[in-house]
């Protein structure tokens, strides 16, 4: 499960120019008291304190002078320098976990600082360059250099097999897998500005605490400091890896400046195209995508799907909530045959679901969708918003879990969308045809003569030919009707599965662009 540092890498490095624009395009070494209190006694306030105390004065960007040996690295060269696995933090102490590091260059050029907590007392994690054995050997630098990130390590897939399934390199980004799956989406520790005109800020997790575990404890404690211009923060990471890779997230974000636009929880992914959007794609592939859709539990209790799409123009959407349960960029489509592609294998790649712990208040599930003309670039964004900007001098915390796997970890008794098709209509006019299917619990029990119906709604357009009828080949029912979009440039449409009783389906988003 290699970390695929090309394609993120495209990300991050975006990253690193708009923390450079934000303070001048001058990029200062950090002083060595920018984390006091790093080394000696610590305990779960020490990263809060520090973050604190950083927010109260002004920003210093982390060091990222290389030697001219690794100042133009290209991908080739980068991942030519390989960590040795002999050599990672814990190998050989008889525990669940182990830790390697990623050396500086190419896209990762800041020096992120990475200590190691036993008994209550942490130290920095030693640098050498025999760490790291080199495809070019002239790539071998100073002693001095340090880490650019670290991927963890554990026996998830095959017992003494230690393999990674957790990797934080770049920015705030970090992303884990699931027993059986390969590195899909990303999460993110902050959003501040994404889709803005003005430009997104980047933060960046500038130092890493890891909690040395016991023999026989399953799972590990990560802690780390953001910081940006704009703001810094305090996380620790509680991670257990299995059939769902669970993270227990505990952070405290402390604004220098007011943030009219903070992402929290954020998740970042890649949707190219599937039988829902794929009119101006020339592929061979059913999909390709990370993420299928944006999936939703409201404050209200009621459950939303809301397929991706790869838009000709940049779209913004933001579905208002009190007390979010959850929200997450998800994959349910498990199958080889949805994708197709033997080398990069779609249908294993994870969906994250978060569950907020403690009451979020009142603010937006936001969705970005970038246009994107090919699979290397992330374009796809998800976060929650707070209805208040957050404002400077003041604390936010916010708690909550990260389900890491093949789908929600909840059941529900709702028929569930089981694709989402759309093509052209057959009478040659403007109309779109849509096709949505629905499966799951209710089609087990109700009976034979239940009638069901569907009223679709739009923004904008019109609605004609609804159809609903039964689908033996999945043990469900679907939907078909003509969207008229006449002079409509976006249109957001909404249906739900019904019986005479109400409701008996998730609800189906969509917005439709030309």
């Amino acid at each position: 499960m290699p970390f695929n540092v090309l394609r993120r890498g495209v990300i991050q490095a975006g990253a690193g120019a708009a923390l450079a624009s934000v303070v001048g395009g001058v990029v200062r070494p950090a002083r060595a008291d920018d984390i006091t209190g790093a080394t000696g006694t610590f305990d779960d306030n020490t990263v809060t304190q520090i973050a604190r105390r950083l927010a109260g004065a002004s920003y210093r960007a982390p060091d990222q002078h290389l030697p001219g040996a690794l100042d133009n690295l290209s991908f080739d060269q980068y991942r030519g320098i390989a960590y040795r696995p002999e050599r990672a933090l814990w190998a050989g102490d008889g525990l669940a976990f182990d830790v390697e590091f990623f050396p500086r260059g190419f896209l990762y050029r800041p020096r992120i600082e990475i200590y190691e907590v036993k008994d209550g007392h942490s130290a920095p994690v030693p640098y050498s360059p025999d760490l790291f054995t080199y495809a070019d050997p002239t790539l071998r630098t100073s002693d001095s250099l340090g880490f650019a990130g670290l991927r963890l390590r554990t026996a998830i897939n095959t017992p003494t097999v230690m393999e990674e399934f957790c990797v934080f390199l770049g920015a705030s980004y970090f992303r884990a897998v699931a027993k059986g799956q390969i590195y899909g989406l990303s999460a993110r520790g902050f959003a501040n500005g994404t889709g803005d005109p003005k430009g997104e800020e980047f933060a960046l997790f500038r130092a890493f605490w890891l909690e040395k575990p016991q023999p026989g404890v399953q799972s590990v404690v990560l802690h780390a400091l953001l910081d940006s211009p704009s703001l810094t923060g305090a996380f620790r990471f509680t991670i257990r890896p299995g059939d769902t890779t669970v993270f227990d997230v505990q952070s405290t974000l402390f604004p220098r400046t007011t943030i009219e636009q903070p992402g929290v929880a954020t998740q970042t992914g890649m949707f190219y195209f599937d039988v829902n959007d794929h009119n101006h794609i020339d592929d061979w592939r059913p999909a390709a995508h990370d993420s299928e859709a944006l999936q939703m539990w409201t404050g209200a209790d009621l459950q939303l799907f809301r397929p991706l799409r790869n838009p000709l123009d940049l779209q913004m959407s933001s579905f208002s909530d009190v007390s979010p349960r959850g929200f997450g960029l998800m994959q349910r489509r498990r199958a080889f045959h949805d994708f197709e592609d033997l080398a990069l294998h779609y249908e294993k790649r994870p969906s994250l679901w978060i569950e907020p712990i403690g009451d979020w208040g009142a603010g937006w599930v936001d969705l970005v969708e970038i246009p994107t003309p090919n699979e290397v670039n992330d374009n796809i964004v998800a976060f929650w918003r707070p209805k208040e900007p957050m404002r400077a001098g003041k604390e936010y915390s916010y708690t909550y879990r990260m389900y890491w796997g093949w789908d929600v970890p909840f059941p529900t008794p709702l028929a569930r969308i089981g694709a989402t098709r759309v093509g052209a209509a057959t009478d040659n006019s403007d109309a779109r045809f849509f096709v949505i299917d629905f499966l799951g619990t209710p089609f087990d029990h109700l009976p034979k003569d239940t009638h069901f119906h569907v009223t679709p709604k739009v923004s904008a357009g019109s609605v004609r030919n609804v159809v609903v009828e039964p689908n033996p080949e999945i043990n469900g029912w679907r939907t078909t009707f003509e969207f008229v979009p006449g002079d409509a440039k976006v249109a957001d449409m909404t249906c739900v599965l019904e019986t005479d009783s109400g409701p008996i389906s998730e609800q189906w988003l969509y917005r439709w662009t030309p």
